[in-house]
């Protein structure tokens, strides 16, 4: 037995199928590593123990983590970008074990593990407020959530444009999910973390919409 319970039950698979962006981000990852690799290298610096990692996608992640992590549980609800996680564990550093579930109803006893990490998903929780409520809840007292995120541009004009975007349902369904207005530093304070790091990632061009990247920490009370 590894020590994890899950819950028994399960949530709507709406949502969950996305095989065209799913596919398209599978290789964009692919040409990225280069120049976003050391930033997830010092986004997950330092972890141990137990960590569950929400939206795993591909498993681009799995080769970053330091072996004094036990056990990487992942959480990855597309089918297509599961497979292709599942197939990165074989050669990660440390143990990793697939989960299918989503991030509003995670499928863990409470105070489960050591610390939870976010790397480019909180965008696409169709409900971020509940999303971190069970992030919350699933980490141990003073676990760690650390994150690094997409979120919404200082400049007026282009965070105008972003909203835009996120209310038409535009982006949303060209991004699988993906909202680009999203204030995720603000919200994960709101949650009741204690934001512990936070900064601005030089990561891609200023113009994109999915600008800026912030990377960051914060602790569970």
């Amino acid at each position: 037995m590894d020590g994890f319970r899950e819950s028994a039950s399960r949530p709507s698979r709406e949502g969950r199928r996305h095989p065209i962006f799913a596919r398209f981000f599978d290789r964009l990852s692919r040409v990225t590593e280069h120049e976003l690799g050391p930033h997830r290298d010092r986004l997950l610096a330092g972890l141990s123990g137990r960590v569950l990692e929400i939206g795993a996608g591909n498993g681009v992640n799995f080769g970053h983590y330091p072996p004094a992590v036990e056990t990487v549980v992942a959480l990855e609800p597309e089918p297509f970008m599961r497979g292709r996680a599942q197939h990165a564990a074989t050669s990660a550093r440390v143990a990793v074990r697939l989960v299918d579930g989503v991030a509003s109803h995670l499928p863990f006893e409470s105070c489960t593990f050591d610390a939870v990490v976010a790397s480019l998903v909180l965008c696409s929780v169709p409900e971020l407020a509940t999303a971190l409520s069970e992030i919350r809840r699933v980490l141990k007292d003073g676990g760690e959530l650390r994150f690094m995120e997409h979120v919404r541009a200082d400049r007026a004009a282009k965070a105008r444009l972003q909203v835009m975007l996120d209310r038409s349902r535009i982006w949303p369904l060209l991004g699988g999910g993906c909202h680009c207005s999203r204030q995720t530093g603000d919200a994960i304070a709101a949650a009741g973390f204690r934001v512990t790091e936070f900064e601005s990632l030089p990561f891609g061009p200023s113009w994109w919409i999915t600008n800026p990247h912030v990377r960051g920490a914060a602790r569970a009370p």
